[in-house]
């Protein structure tokens, strides 16, 4: 089995469901007593935020890359990231530490493209909805991405990191979000990435008329595929 290094905290919320969701994976493969043999690092999601808040991406590479080389030096043979955002720094950490990334965009990109869609729509941070770190492993597949308005995806950005990260899910957010998400579907997408890890805690497959894709769930199965190769 392969050793995973984790990194969490970014929030400890959907951290949470990583290190379940690997384990019962692991679990429902091997039986017995069998669960993932992972390393966890969870970050004071405060520092990361005020990094963010300062737009010093520097300052958070340099923290992921000091866990990552603890990783290394204790047997880890694998990355994963446990938070979209986090990925804008995922090549990068591949390249300095010399250990593969489990990437999340490509896991969902691969899941999109089993189910046969052609355009979707992307919830989740401003940066992982506006910049390309995420929308171009999907663009790679033939994937069109859209999403929301500026409006709504200040909403979606301030929800996530002041309620979801929390752990709060408020009815009135939830009712904005599916609002959102029918706008999205009036434009043709023919799905939904819920492309935060923390969504999912408000949106489920129910919720939706179209297919859904939670980006936490993918990447824990493609880790899980990871470990047990």
């Amino acid at each position: 089995m392969q050793t995973l290094g984790l990194i969490g905290g970014i929030s400890w919320v959907s951290t949470m469901n990583y290190y379940r969701q690997i384990n019962e994976g692991i679990n429902d493969a091997l039986g017995g007593l069998n669960f993932s043999r992972c390393i966890v690092h969870s970050f004071n999601y405060a520092d990361i935020k005020k990094n963010i808040d300062s737009d010093d991406w520097e300052a958070t590479f340099k923290m992921v890359a000091k866990a990552c080389h603890h990783f290394k030096d204790g047997g880890a043979t694998g990355i994963v990231l446990c938070a979209n955002t986090l990925h804008l720094l995922a090549d990068r950490i591949e390249k300095e530490i010399g250990l593969p990334v489990i990437h999340i965009a490509t896991a969902t990109a691969m899941e999109i493209e089993k189910a046969g869609l052609k355009k979707v729509g992307l919830l989740g941070t401003k940066f992982t909805m506006e910049l390309d770190f995420f929308t171009s492993k999907l663009v790679q597949r033939d994937i069109e991405v859209i999403v929301p308005g500026e409006e709504d995806r200040e909403f979606v950005h301030d929800t996530i990191y002041n309620e979801l990260g929390k752990g709060i899910v408020a009815i009135e957010t939830k009712k904005r979000y599916l609002a959102i998400i029918d706008k999205l579907m009036e434009q043709g997408a023919e799905g939904i990435i819920l492309g935060c890890t923390e969504i999912p805690l408000m949106i489920q497959t129910e919720d939706v008329s179209v297919p859904i894709f939670d980006t936490g769930l993918l990447h824990s199965q493609a880790a899980i595929k990871f470990s047990l190769q």
